[in-house]
C-alpha cells in the first residue's frame, strides 16, 4: 500500500492505492441504492424487498465526503451503480456532486435504461460521460422473460439517443444457457452499424442463485473462441479498464468484450474497489466481509479518518475470489453490491 500524503499536499491525481500484489485501484464502483425496478431471473427473480432494519442509502452529503476521500487516494474513475441507480430520486444531484470532486475525470453509470430516454440529457448536463446499459437480449420476448418487463424497445431508443449525443456507451448482456446464448448472430447484425462496446458477462454464482446458476451457467470462453475463429482480434487492455477482454473486427462498428470470472488469472488485473449503498467498503465483489465507512462520513473534518480507514484495509484484499470453490462471500445477489 502506498503511503498516504500529508493533508493538503495536493494528493488528488497521484498514484492510486496499491495492494500487496502490486494491483492499483484508481476505479471505484459506488452503489447509491440497493433497490431495483426489474426482476431479472439471475439476480432478483422475485423483485426487490428491503431488508427489515437495514440502514438506508448514503445521503448526498455522505456520498460527497466519501468521494473526496477516495480522490485523496488516487481515484479518478467512478461508476455509479445500484440496484438500479435511476430509482433514486436525487440521482442527478449525486452525479453533479460526483463530477465536481477534484480528480474524478471519468464518471460512468450502469443502468437498466428504463429512464434513459427521459433523463439522458439531464444526466449528461450533470457530468455523466459514460454509461453501461443492461440489455440481456435483443429478442423482445426473451428480454421480457429475463427482466420481467417488456421494455426493450424503449431502452434501445435511449441507447440510440446516447449514441447520438456522443456519450461513451457499452451494453451488458449476461450469458444464460438455453435463454440467450444463441443470440450472437443477432448481436453481430446490431454491432455492424452501432459503435458500442458489447460486454458478454459470464453468469456468476451468488448466495441465493445456486439452482439457477447450475441450470444456466455457460462458460464465456466458448464464446470467446467462437469470436477468435471468426476473425475478431484482441485489443490491449487500458490502464483503467474493467475486467473485459475486448475484441474488434474491421467489418463492425462495435466492439465485443468478454467478462469471464471463472477464467484463469481473472483477478490479476483487478483495479476497482466497491462501496455499498449503506457505506460498506467491499474489497471484492465476492469478499467475505465489508468494512463500514459511514461513521467517517458525518462531518467535513473527518476526511483524514476516512482516508486512513480506506488505506488501512487494502492489505486485506485477497489475490483472487473463491468462486471456483463455490464460495460467494457476503453477496446474496448482484443488486446488493452493484455487480
Amino acid at each position: 500500500m502506498r503511503c498516504r500524503p500529508e493533508p493538503g499536499s495536493g494528493s488528488v491525481g497521484t498514484a492510486p492505492l496499491a495492494d500487496r500484489y502490486g494491483r492499483r485501484f484508481p476505479y471505484v464502483r459506488l452503489s447509491v441504492t440497493p433497490a431495483c425496478n426489474f426482476r431479472c431471473s439471475y439476480c432478483l427473480p422475485h423483485g426487490y424487498h428491503a431488508e427489515t432494519g437495514a440502514a438506508g442509502p448514503l445521503s448526498l452529503e455522505e456520498i460527497t465526503r466519501l468521494l473526496r476521500g477516495f480522490a485523496e487516494l488516487g481515484m479518478h474513475k467512478l461508476r455509479i451503480t445500484g440496484g438500479e441507480p435511476s430509482v433514486r430520486r436525487d440521482l442527478t444531484d449525486v452525479l453533479r456532486a460526483a463530477a465536481a470532486v477534484p480528480g474524478v475525470n471519468k464518471l460512468a453509470m450502469t443502468t437498466n435504461g428504463t429512464l434513459l430516454s427521459r433523463r439522458l440529457h439531464e444526466w449528461m448536463d450533470a457530468g455523466l460521460n459514460a454509461i453501461n446499459v443492461s440489455v440481456d437480449s435483443l429478442d423482445r420476448a426473451a428480454f421480457a422473460r429475463i427482466t420481467g418487463h417488456d421494455r426493450l424497445d424503449d431502452i434501445l431508443r435511449g441507447v440510440e439517443m446516447a449514441l447520438a449525443g456522443g456519450l461513451s456507451m457499452k451494453l451488458n448482456a449476461v450469458l444464460l444457457r438455453g435463454v440467450n446464448d444463441d443470440e450472437l448472430p443477432r448481436w453481430l447484425d446490431y454491432l455492424r452499424d452501432h459503435a458500442v462496446g458489447l460486454r458478454f458477462i459470464e453468469l456468476m454464482q451468488t448466495g441465493d442463485n445456486l439452482a439457477f446458476f447450475r441450470d444456466h451457467h455457460v462458460r464465456a470462453g466458448l464464446l470467446e473462441t467462437e469470436l477468435q475463429e471468426a476473425g475478431w482480434q484482441a485489443l490491449p487492455r487500458a490502464a483503467d479498464a474493467g475486467p473485459a477482454r475486448e475484441y474488434r473486427h474491421p467489418d463492425y462498428a462495435g466492439r465485443i468484450g468478454i467478462i469471464a470470472p471463472y477464467s484463469k488469472d481473472f483477478c490479476a488485473g483487478c483495479n476497482r474497489l466497491r462501496v455499498t449503498a449503506s457505506g460498506d467498503l467491499r474489497l471484492c465483489l465476492f469478499g467475505e466481509f465489508g468494512i463500514p465507512l459511514r461513521q467517517h462520513l458525518q462531518r467535513d473534518d473527518q476526511l483524514d479518518d476516512l482516508v486512513h480507514a480506506i488505506g488501512g484495509q487494502i492489505g486485506r484484499k485477497e489475490q483472487g475470489h473463491f468462486l471456483h470453490e463455490g464460495r460467494t462471500g457476503v453477496t446474496p445477489h448482484l443488486a446488493s453490491t452493484g455487480g
